[in-house]
């Protein structure tokens, strides 16, 4: 049997609202829209792959 090595290309980023500086941990390819916990704002919405992200990217954990 071959194995095949996989990289996880997938993330999870930290990010900051832009309208009240809520910092949450997102999932970089979100399957849904994602809101502010803080105010609702859609921070994220799905594009196929990768979501398009709508604030500020903080920090990239992979």
């Amino acid at each position: 049997m071959v194995r095949v090595n996989r990289d996880n290309k997938s993330s999870f980023i930290r990010v900051k609202c832009p309208d009240c500086e809520n910092e949450q941990l997102i999932f970089e390819k979100a399957s849904s829209v994602v809101d502010c916990v803080v105010c609702g704002k859609v921070i994220a919405e799905p594009r196929g792959g990768n979501a398009e992200i709508k604030a500020e990217i903080l920090a990239k954990f992979e």
